[in-house]
């Protein structure tokens, strides 16, 4: 009698009464099962859960190269910034002092007359502070030529301290026609200073506590 036959004259209605070699495959198939699933549900998560640590370290490691890799770089952006500090420094110091901008602003104003440009209306206004520099509103209104204009822009600009004027708001119009027709010029230009050592300390303390205040 072949094995398949043996196997298919099984008698179970009297699970006591089969052949060992019956039961002994039963117990080994069951332990198989038992693996089976003990895999699927325990071993299979344990892996996807290690591949997750694994990736996981493998970006932290991503992010401590970066960092490390700035942290050694970091002496030589500080000099940098210690250089630059210095550069801006140096420029700021070429603007006029807090004592010299109302001189300054004489000297604008005179240099447009001797351009033969008519001032009607140049007034200082209050000065603003911002973070390092000030500035100071003057109020416009001048008539003269083209040319006059172009001698008024050089001679501020060979003035010899060096003086930035900036224009904002500024129409020019033409008063009368022709090549060599009169124009007006309306609106506002800023000059600028540095400032001093007290008001510098002053602006770093507000700038700190606004800074603080806005954590």
């Amino acid at each position: 009698m072949s094995f398949v036959e043996d196997f298919q004259n099984l008698d179970y209605s009297n699970p006591g009464g089969l052949p060992s070699w019956f039961k002994l495959s039963s117990v080994i198939l069951l332990m198989i099962v038992i693996i089976g699933l003990g895999y699927y549900l325990q071993i299979n998560d344990q892996t996807l859960l290690l591949k997750e640590e694994e990736a996981k370290e493998r970006s932290a490691k991503g992010r401590y190269k970066i960092k490390r890799e700035k942290a050694a770089q970091l002496p030589a952006y500080k000099a940098q910034l210690e250089e630059m500090k210095i550069i801006l420094n140096s420029m700021l110091r070429q603007l006029p002092s807090k004592n010299q901008i109302s001189d300054i602003i004489v000297d604008v104003s005179q240099t447009a007359l001797a351009s033969g440009i008519d001032n009607e209306l140049f007034k200082p206004g209050a000065e603003t502070l911002k973070d390092f520099y000030a500035e100071k509103p003057i109020s416009l209104k001048m008539v003269g030529k083209y040319h006059q204009f172009g001698e008024f822009v050089s001679g501020v600009a060979s003035l010899p301290r060096v003086v930035i004027l900036t224009m904002h708001d500024i129409s020019l119009k033409p008063v009368t026609e022709g090549e060599n027709g009169v124009l007006l010029l309306e609106g506002t230009a800023k000059t600028y200073r540095y400032l001093d050592d007290d008001e510098q300390a002053a602006m770093d303390d507000k700038l700190a506590k606004e800074a603080a205040g806005g954590k």
